[in-house]
């Protein structure tokens, strides 16, 4: 069983503070490790991967915007290893508390930053999303997530993973502070009016746990009352399955081709559930690339066709709460199987999504997300505002 720890990586002691005046001053942050801080490794949640790397002389983008924008930064955060992981636990680091659902995991990969902002250590905390990072740890830990539009952001100093995934992401506890943090690294304020037409994914509703799609219906209810139009259709007509094989394909094609490199020249140490990972991206065929490819492109054409401007689709951020820390290896590979097959829309269409918290199943925190059209980051945040005063 994997013991809780402090969010934060063992052994640093960071504290860095923002530019004077800045609009973020009163804002105190936390960066996942896989962000460059300047003079400190990046460990990437791997005993070896800090060792055999050289230390960053930068800080990565996104931490220099919230520090020019006045926000500290007070430490590096736990993550799963080299952010392959979706339940935020780490052989080797242990496994950030989960405050909202004691006793169960925070979500990963982005674990430590989740829990950092959960048990109210920092206002905001830098994460990352491939295949769900920031999303699933949002939910599960009863909290604000973003995934923006895919290829929005600069990403100099963010360590990869699978780049036509890749997305940095944050968190926050309450709307009004999400959406400041998320104007400074947007470069964008909320939109001035909120959606005109609201989607509902049936079949997401219908794949989620009972308990959880019932949860969520009070928070469905109040989306419906801000939107002058709503109505109910399919996400994913070939199946929210095979968005997810498409998805469980890709990824780790492209995380052994980031890390192919490393490993062939240092045989780094990781835990089998990694390690799987990347032995079956070495070794899917060609075939199975191309079938995901093709499905990557109709998912691309399903959610344009989905989201016209002014136009958001609502769907479960997870399938169920967090379930328990130290489960078993055979038992975690069907509920990363069923997170995936809700999170793959991120990673294969790359538009923006932000969680929202409300909603709890026997005292656990699940999510509802909502998803706009590439480039429509601004409209989720005013959704995310309106939803709370609401």
């Amino acid at each position: 069983m994997s013991a809780s720890v402090s969010p934060f990586v063992q052994g640093t002691d960071i504290r860095i503070e923002g530019r004077a005046g800045g609009t973020l001053a009163d804002i105190r942050f936390a960066a996942k490790d896989l962000f460059d801080i300047a003079g400190h490794p990046t460990g990437a949640g791997n005993p070896d991967w800090a060792r055999q790397n050289s230390v960053p002389q930068r800080h990565a983008w996104a931490v220099q915007t919230l520090l020019d924008a006045g926000a500290t930064l007070i430490g590096k955060t736990v993550t799963d290893e080299v952010s392959l992981g979706i339940l935020g636990e780490n052989a080797f680091d242990g496994t950030p508390p989960n405050p909202a659902a004691p006793g169960h995991v925070p979500g990963g990969s982005s674990s430590g930053s989740a829990s950092a902002v959960a048990q109210g250590l920092c206002e905001t905390a830098l994460g990352t999303d491939t295949g769900g990072s920031v999303r699933v740890p949002a939910s599960f830990c009863g909290l604000y997530g973003i995934r923006p539009t895919h290829g929005r952001m600069k990403l100099d100093g963010m360590l990869p993973q699978a780049p036509s995934s890749d997305t940095t992401g944050w968190f926050a506890r309450d709307s009004a502070t999400f959406a400041r943090v998320s104007e400074v690294l947007l470069g964008e304020a909320p939109a001035a009016a909120p959606a005109t037409r609201l989607v509902i994914a049936t079949d997401a509703f219908g794949f989620a746990e009972p308990e959880t799609a019932a949860a969520l219906e009070p928070m469905l209810d109040r989306l419906k009352r801000l939107v002058p139009e709503w109505r109910e259709d399919l996400l994913a007509p070939p199946g929210l399955v095979a968005w997810g094989r498409a998805q469980r394909t890709l990824q780790p094609i492209e995380a052994w081709e980031t890390f192919r490199a490393w490993i062939e020249r240092d045989n780094p140490r990781f835990a089998f559930s990694v390690v799987r990972g990347l032995v079956l991206g070495a070794a899917a065929p060609e075939a199975e690339r191309g079938w995901a490819a093709l499905m990557r492109q109709e998912t691309r054409g399903r959610l344009r066709h989905l989201l016209p401007p002014g136009t958001v689709l609502a769907l479960p951020t997870t399938p169920f709460p967090a379930p328990k820390v130290g489960l078993p290896l055979s038992a975690l590979g069907p509920i990363r199987d069923q997170i995936l097959c809700l999170c793959a829309l991120g990673g294969l269409a790359g538009h923006p999504q932000v969680s929202l918290p409300g909603a709890t199943v026997e005292g656990r925190p699940v999510g509802l997300s909502l998803v706009g059209a590439r480039g429509a980051d601004a409209l989720l945040l005013r959704m995310a505002l309106a939803m709370e005063q609401g």
